[in-house]
């Protein structure tokens, strides 16, 4: 049953680091093609929402949660996927409701933030799976540097906190700022 965990979580990875380039592109341009991308977005993400469920729920099947509980790694693993899934979806539902609006003025700036920090958690989450399974990168070492070590650390530390808060806020002030545009024109 592992092996079906390692191959489907390859399919939301895949799925939302493209509607990150997609959202960039986006961002960035208001051509033909960039318009032509951004049709595919909400399919593109609700896949990605779909496959990451799946992902998550063989993920549950896989190991018994007294084994995956038992340890800070795979607390933080499963904890993570959560926020992962939340996230995209909170990501798409944003897409979906606003529509072409998300393109307006300062949002477009709010979607870029949120796509780069959704793919900042997924590549998190993938990096403590990999762990999980005995395959390391060099995620694991930024994420050291920053007061999180991944083996023994379950909680979020007061640097990432602070850069959650930071963000946090950052994303608020521009959305207000990008609402108060459009209510203003």
């Amino acid at each position: 049953m592992a092996a079906y965990h390692a191959v489907l979580v390859h399919f939301p990875i895949a799925l939302w680091m493209t509607a990150t380039l997609a959202i960039l592109w986006r961002v960035a341009s208001d051509g033909a093609l960039a318009k032509a991308i951004d049709r595919a977005l909400v399919p593109l993400l609700t896949i990605g929402l779909l496959s990451g469920i799946a992902a998550f729920a063989v993920g549950l099947m896989v190991w018994p949660w007294e084994t995956i509980s038992s340890t800070p790694l795979g607390r933080n693993h499963v904890l993570l996927a959560s926020w992962t899934v939340a996230y995209w979806a909170l990501l798409l539902a944003t897409r979906w409701i606003q529509g072409e609006a998300v393109w307006e003025g300062v949002m477009r700036w709010v979607m870029a933030g949120l796509a780069i920090l959704g793919s900042a958690l997924l590549g998190i989450t993938g990096t403590l799976g990999g762990h999980l399974v005995g395959i390391y990168t060099e995620v694991s070492a930024a994420l050291r540097l920053a007061g999180w070590e991944v083996y023994t650390t379950f909680y979020v530390p007061m640097y990432t906190l602070a850069a959650i808060g930071v963000v946090t806020v950052a994303l608020i002030g521009l959305g207000l700022w990008g609402r108060n545009e459009r209510n203003a024109v």
